[in-house]
């Protein structure tokens, strides 16, 4: 196990670098830049998705050789017309889109090697307090929903299994697939209408994770105040999220039940009860394991965008949005690779988590 753990450590290495590098690639064809944003800024204006002037420069990777004159320089920047070349000069250095794309890149993975991300180009905070100040938010809707999701999703599964083509399989089945076909964003904005103030009842908040004047109450209200905002966000997020995983549980039960087996254990006297938690549980729980580090990492980094922004939680979802609309590549390029790392480090633990299950798998006998 430890040689088969070091070369997935050691491939991780150049998957890294792939990722940073293809994104890195995209972005110089991405219109707009933090350098004709501060221009736009200046000028009372905003930088919209497709302001940036065919064959420009002023992203992450067009920062292209300067050319002298200012005509050539003011001409690479939608508004920059009329500015001080120096001025625009300086801009680039700061952004450091005086230098040419490969270097960039090159000192960009060096630095994240070492774990230095820098600053937010707009915000007067370095990269990981920006990210340490949004995980509350993030950690509180990925954790419990993942945890949520798989407390029941894993027992109905069960059950579904074990009573299949029962009335109770039947109508479980028809309330999960309306649930799965339903956007979260919806049906948050119906939890709302419903539930917090919109049109009906009034017994939920809609703004961050606490009430205002929350550190001055008794520790049980502090946990009581801080659930209640989060019932209404969960809710919206763990609706489709029962479908997979209490299909995937259901189906990989189903399909070690019908093993030979299963039907030794039975034969020999074993109760129901053993048969299933004591043989085919192992077993079945293997591919539902496999998929538990996407849902996380999902749940966790990308998952919950819409519904920050719906219940105005400012977290780590919503940080990426805003970044990439207000082109600050700093953070957009710091969180790909930090939140890249985690999930191959996850895919990982979820790999070694496999043979706790189940002894039987040998990963030291397989190639990467």
């Amino acid at each position: 196990m430890g040689a088969y753990i070091l070369r997935r450590l050691l491939l991780m290495i150049p998957t890294l670098i792939g990722i940073m590098a293809i994104n890195f690639v995209i972005i110089q064809f991405a219109p707009g830049g933090p350098v004709e944003q501060v221009i736009a800024q200046l000028q009372g204006q905003s930088v919209s998705a497709t302001s940036r002037i065919s064959g420009g420069g002023g992203d992450m990777g067009g920062g292209a050789a300067l050319s002298s004159g200012s005509e050539s320089i003011n001409s690479k920047y939608r508004g920059a017309q009329g500015l001080d070349p120096d001025f625009i000069k300086s801009l680039e250095k700061q952004f450091g889109f005086d230098k040419p794309p490969l270097e960039r890149f090159g000192r960009m993975i060096w630095d994240y090697a070492r774990f230095d991300f820098g600053n937010s180009y707009f915000r007067d905070i370095s990269i990981i307090d920006l990210i340490k100040e949004k995980l509350p938010v993030s950690i509180s809707l990925g954790l419990w929903m993942t945890l949520i999701s798989y407390g029941i999703s894993i027992p109905l599964g069960i059950r579904k299994a074990v009573q299949d083509g029962s009335r109770f399989d039947v109508w479980t089945s028809t309330v999960i697939i309306v649930g799965y076909a339903i956007p979260g964003f919806l049906f948050a904005i119906l939890l709302i209408v419903l539930f917090a103030g919109g049109s009906f009842l009034d017994l939920f908040p809609l703004r961050g994770l606490t009430s205002e004047g929350w550190s001055e109450l008794p520790w049980y209200e502090q946990i009581l105040d801080y659930f209640w905002h989060l019932v209404l966000p969960l809710s919206a997020m763990a609706l489709s999220a029962f479908a997979t995983t209490t299909l995937l549980t259901k189906n990989s039960f189903l399909d070690e039940i019908r093993k030979q087996y299963v039907q030794t254990a039975r034969a020999k006297g074993l109760t129901e009860r053993q048969v299933l938690y004591g043989h085919v549980f192992r077993n079945a729980m293997l591919i539902v394991v496999a998929g538990f580090p996407g849902a996380f990492i999902s749940a966790f980094f990308s998952g919950s965008l819409l519904i920050e922004t719906i219940f105005s939680l400012d977290g780590l979802g919503l940080l990426g949005f805003e970044s990439i609309i207000n082109r600050d590549y700093a953070v957009v390029f710091a969180t790909l690779y930090i939140f890249s790392l985690i999930g191959l480090l996850v895919n990982l633990i979820s790999d070694v988590t496999y043979t706790l299950i189940d002894p039987r798998i040998d990963f030291e006998s397989r190639e990467v």
